[in-house]
């Protein structure tokens, strides 16, 4: 700015003296006077200066730097946190379009997509409200909102007009930190069964294989769709399947700690003394599969949440009683086994008591033959109250005896008894087998040895016997010499042959004769018997004769009961009642 100027009537700071020039309104202001010592010509006019002032013109910038400025600091103060989220393929999403939503509220937007470094993923970079910051922590899953056919059903229909966006599902409540804790994420390909929201329970059931469940088969408590099955994986050991379930409010609260799970998958067939049963849960069951439950015990208390469960193959193995535990067994069968596998039953007295655990082949050195050697698993608490008594007699026995395997003194015992494994046929059509615990009276003995597990004498099984039989037979019928009696069968048919010749041409001639002479004989006959001819007449006489000779020994034999001296004496002079006078 310009120097003010120096008021009249006084000099410089500076000392200096004014210019001798006289003052002129409008002079320069810079005029000074001559320096002192100087020769004074004329003395000059002050110059008055006025202040100068900004002009309104600046404002305008300012006021618009200010605002930019706000804005900036608005925008950064509510710009929340920037995630990307992994996806296999980016269908459906755009650029600044695609929209990220949590329970249908819009808290961000897709602002990049782009491939990973090796190109098999889709990597999406999106910006997320202030207000939802919280929702980037761990737990929360994202997936692309698009119409979907499976088997819960049609999903994503709305997106056909309004175009595909990203779901967010996450946990519910207040977060120990209100800003982002995670910033990148996986997508899931598939919406999630159940999210965070829906009330109910999350339970896991271990099955030895899947079956026919898959995500989204139902959950059925009394016939009634009250959960499905969510997810399922391996477990670590990979011996089972791990299968996730989620079961709706209010009814998780009839799964309790007793529950029984069991695949209710397909259709059930049984025959018993009953009939005919067929039993299945649901349609829908048959064809995606299904588990369904119930409690063994009315007053349990309901289990927690996250519980995991066994999964059992039936309804009858999930309501059968606990097996308690296992007494395994081995047995040798030197004939085929063809049709008996894995978990086949063993038969008691009709009771199941057990299952076929393993099947291995083995080599005799002694024999030169290979033989089959069949493990199986019992369980003896399946006897009841048999087994406590045959349990506390085992202990004493083994206690008298200092010890030794358990129970072995009493198996061997019934070993001595007769008692054997025979194979015998379930099913006639598809020639399945099972094993048979029994005593069979007459066996050979055995010696019987104490090995772990315990071994069981063997005896052949019926089918076996029967193919024995039969090969007896067919042995005792190639002895048979078909070959000469088609010899002397062949002579036979000659001779009958011949004596047919000679039948049919020297006695069939006389036989008509023969035949001819009795239809005459007959004819003769006929005539002698007709009702005009001699004889009926004349056997009628006869007849009439006999009777009257009849009617006289009868009177003659009342006479004589009456008067039986007169066969001495003679028939006397009384006189016969209603008769004259007789003679003697």
């Amino acid at each position: 700015m310009a120097e003010s100027p120096t008021p009249p009537g006084k000099e410089p700071s500076d000392g200096s003296a004014q210019s001798s020039a006289p003052k002129t309104t409008g002079a320069p202001a810079d005029a000074q006077a001559p320096r002192t010592g100087s020769p004074v010509t004329a003395a000059k006019p002050s110059v008055v200066r006025k202040k100068r002032r900004m002009s309104w013109i600046w404002l305008i910038p300012i006021v618009a730097a200010f605002a930019g400025f706000s804005l900036v600091l608005r925008t950064w103060l509510e710009t929340g946190p920037q995630i990307t989220i992994t996806f296999e393929s980016a269908d459906g999403l755009e650029t600044g379009k695609t929209q990220i939503r949590y329970k249908e509220v819009n808290i961000g937007t897709v602002n990049k997509i782009r491939l990973s470094e090796d190109r098999s993923k889709v990597i999406v970079t999106a910006d997320i409200t202030k207000d939802a910051s919280s929702l980037a922590r761990e737990g929360t899953n994202f997936w692309v909102v698009r119409p979907r056919l499976g088997l819960s059903g049609v999903s994503g229909l709305g997106t056909l007009l309004s175009g595909a966006y990203i779901g967010t599902d996450a946990k519910e409540g207040a977060p120990e930190s209100l800003g982002a804790t995670k910033t990148e994420f996986v997508g899931l390909e598939t919406p999630p069964e159940v999210t965070y929201d829906r009330p109910g329970k999350r339970f896991t059931l271990s099955s030895r294989d899947l079956g026919s469940l898959d995500v989204g088969s139902p959950v059925y408590y009394r016939r009634i769709q009250v959960g499905r099955v969510i997810g399922y994986q391996l477990d670590d050991s990979g011996r089972t399947v791990n299968v996730q379930i989620f079961v709706d409010a209010p009814n998780d609260k009839f799964v309790t700690t007793d529950t029984r799970f069991w695949n209710a998958s397909g259709v059930d067939f049984s025959v018993n003394a009953e009939g005919f049963k067929v039993s299945t849960q649901s349609l829908l069951s048959v064809a995606i599969g299904g588990v369904a439950f119930e409690s063994v015990e009315e007053n349990a208390q309901p289990a927690q949440a996250n519980k995991k469960f066994d999964l059992f193959a039936t309804e009858t193995a999930a309501k059968a009683k606990p097996d308690g535990e296992v007494f395994p067994i081995r047995m040798r069968y030197d004939q085929s086994i063809r049709g008996l596998a894995v978990g086949a039953p063993i038969d008691f007295n009709g009771i199941t008591l057990g299952s076929v655990s393993g099947i291995t082949l083995d080599f005799d050195n002694k024999t030169k033959r290979f033989f089959a050697i069949v493990d199986a698993d019992l369980f003896p608490q399946r006897l009841g109250g048999v087994y406590e008594r045959m349990r506390a007699m085992a202990e004493r026995e083994d206690a008298e005896a200092g010890g030794g395997l358990p129970g072995d003194r009493l198996l061997r015992a019934m070993v001595d008894n007769g008692l054997r494994a025979q194979l015998r046929t379930s099913n006639l059509l598809t020639g399945q087998l099972y094993v048979v615990l029994g005593v069979f009276p007459g066996t050979k003995p055995v010696e019987y040895k104490s090995t772990n597990p315990m071994s069981i004498p063997t005896v052949p099984g019926s089918l076996d016997q029967l193919q024995q039989q039969i090969t007896n037979i067919v042995d005792k019928i190639e002895k048979i010499p078909f070959d000469k009696i088609g010899e002397e069968l062949r002579s036979t048919l000659a001779s009958t042959s011949r004596v047919m010749n000679r039948l049919d041409k020297q006695v069939a001639p006389e036989a008509t004769a023969v035949l001819k002479e009795a239809r005459k004989s007959l004819g003769d006959l006929s005539r002698l018997m007709s009702p005009d001819s001699s004889i009926p007449i004349n056997t009628e006489k006869a007849m009439q004769e006999l009777t009257r000779a009849a009617r006289s020994l009868r009177n003659l034999s009342d006479y004589l009961q009456a008067n039986p001296e007169s066969l001495i004496r003679g028939r006397g002079e009384d006189d016969i009642p209603g008769a004259g006078r007789v003679r003697n």
